[in-house]
């Protein structure tokens, strides 16, 4: 986003990450609690929103793309595509909502009183939202844009051109606070399982008082020293990789199938055999069966053809 903004050179985008990370990542990360983002993530779905619309505006100046001139390319694409290029689609499409490792942190700091029945109406609301906005996205991104070789890999690239019109620098300037907000979202489990972890090492429970040491718990010092770190290296990612769309395939097969469908199947398997009356043939155990070889199917094609695709 900010070499379409500005032109700048690889070398000046790489200070530019550098930068932003040690300044404006490295201090939120800091933070206690998920739940001071809030206002942040509102203004970035905002700005997601107003993406949309500035996608419409350039389909209602501009008309459909001419590679869409046979209707039936918005459907199926050119053509011109293998297997690997559909599965690294799925991997967006996993990515995009994977948010299962911040539902613990945001439910327990649901004001004024955290229930399930509450944090299942805020994920509805969003899994809407979200697939209100993807579809928005993809739909009017594919007539404004066209398929194959006239759409590039990122709306912020189709949009490079027209990288002076104040709307369209507006609606990029927001993308890159998304992409901020978004990047403190997934930070926020790493430093829950290191903290869960270094407790149980130091054979400490959860809710059990700690040692201080310069005004703050040894814990509190290891969590920042987690969130530091953890910022550093996606600092280093960042530098390395210039693809984002690398990234989020890769992230997308590897860790979000994981996350998403191996991991809970495997949880709910394990809650339904010490039920009495365990079957294997029973519709629940059935379908979390199907969720756990989806998320395998996802996990080991969607790495391989990540990689594939990066070479």
């Amino acid at each position: 986003v900010f070499q379409v903004v500005s032109g700048a050179s690889s070398s000046m985008r790489q200070l530019f990450v550098v930068l932003v990370g040690v300044l404006i990542c490295g201090p939120l990360a800091l933070a206690r609690h998920v739940s001071f983002m809030r206002h942040l993530a509102a203004w970035s779905v905002l700005f997601l929103m107003l993406l949309v619309v500035v996608v419409v505006i350039f389909l209602a100046e501009n008309g459909p793309d001419e590679s869409l001139a046979d209707i039936s390319k918005f459907w199926f694409g050119s053509g011109a595509v293998s297997i690997f290029a559909y599965m690294n689609s799925a991997n967006n499409i996993v990515f995009a909502y994977n948010n299962q490792f911040n539902v613990p942190q945001l439910t327990g700091e649901l004001t004024p009183e955290p229930t399930v029945k509450r944090m299942s109406m805020v994920g509805i609301i969003t899994v809407i939202l979200c697939f209100l906005l993807f579809a928005s996205v993809s739909i009017f991104g594919v007539l404004a844009f066209g398929v194959g070789e006239n759409q590039l890999n990122s709306l912020v690239l189709d949009l490079r051109p027209m990288g002076r019109n104040p709307l369209v620098l507006l609606s990029l300037l927001g993308v890159m606070l998304s992409v901020l907000t978004c990047f403190q979202f997934h930070v926020y489990p790493i430093r829950q399982f290191c903290g869960f972890a270094e407790r149980k090492l130091r054979g400490r429970a959860v809710e059990e008082a700690d040692v201080e040491w310069k005004g703050r718990t040894v814990s509190r010092w290891i969590d920042m020293a987690v969130s530091l770190t953890s910022v550093a290296i996606v600092i280093v990612i960042a530098v390395v990789v210039t693809s984002l769309k690398t990234i989020l395939d890769f992230i997308g097969a590897f860790a979000s199938a994981w996350i998403s469908f191996v991991v809970p199947a495997l949880w709910q398997l394990q809650l339904l055999r010490r039920r009495e009356g365990f079957s294997w043939v029973h519709y629940k155990t059935l379908g979390c069966l199907a969720l756990l070889g989806l998320g395998i199917f996802f996990f080991v094609f969607g790495t391989y053809s990540a990689i594939i695709a990066a070479e």
